[in-house]
């Protein structure tokens, strides 16, 4: 499947969602997408390990993390057991860690910066809830494609 954000763009046009720019990759893989699963948490990413450590099928985990720039909520270990069950990739409202590992890793990683504290470990969150980021609004099942270009956000599958 080859991932055009532009291309998925002229074909649907205004049907699609576009997420507001300064997205960064840190993933080996530029392309990607897939159904959408969400977690929202606060300086917490246990929510994201346990997904992570579930069954992918093909999907993309989005995280809200309210933008914080405090703690990172992917790293190369969760990152690693995304790759093994399944995930095709990670999109983070906030920050990720060990950047240097995560760029050979094969998955899709978008997020809004880096920083090296990991998150305190709590158990807090919630799942498959609505989130609101970047000018879109997203929808547990709802699908998201990820590029050099940007992101987009669709009610239906596209690929």
């Amino acid at each position: 499947m080859t991932i055009s954000t532009p291309d998925l763009y002229d074909q649907y046009g205004e049907s699609l969602q576009i997420a507001e720019p300064g997205w960064q990759h840190y993933g080996g893989v530029k392309a990607f997408g897939g159904k959408v699963i969400t977690v929202k948490a606060a300086d917490d990413n246990s929510k994201v390990g346990e997904w992570l450590k579930k069954p992918g099928e093909g999907c993309v985990l989005v995280v809200d993390a309210g933008a914080s720039r405090r703690h990172a909520f992917l790293g190369d270990n969760l990152a690693q057991a995304g790759i093994d069950n399944g995930w095709q990739g990670v999109v983070v409202n906030g920050c990720v860690r060990d950047v240097d590992l995560l760029l050979d890793m094969p998955i899709g990683v978008m997020a809004l910066g880096s920083v090296p504290r990991k998150t305190e470990k709590r158990g807090l969150g919630e799942e498959n809830i609505g989130l609101e980021f970047s000018g879109v609004k997203i929808e547990p099942g709802d699908y998201i494609y990820g590029d050099l270009s940007g992101i987009v956000v669709s009610k239906k599958k596209l690929l």
